[in-house]
């Protein structure tokens, strides 16, 4: 009920940092950020995806991006 009343009160304040929600009993329910806390969140995750991604395809046998060029290339 508090967050209704005070919504503008706490979107203020994600614009300068993470504001928790919470709700009796049931503890964190929510973080509010700001849009560009966000962004930068959903781009690092996205890197670590990435580099994840990058280091299974290294693990496995066989061809990689760089020996497929240099087939193509005719090198």
């Amino acid at each position: 009920m508090q967050f209704r009343s005070r919504q503008s009160d706490y979107i203020a304040a994600a614009q300068r940092s993470p504001v928790v929600i919470t709700s009796r009993g049931a503890g964190r329910r929510a973080v509010v950020v700001s849009p560009e806390f966000y962004d930068r969140a959903m781009e690092a995750l996205e890197d670590q995806q990435d580099a994840h991604a990058a280091a299974i395809a290294r693990q496995e046998p066989g061809r990689g991006p760089h020996e497929e060029l240099v087939e193509e290339l005719g090198f």
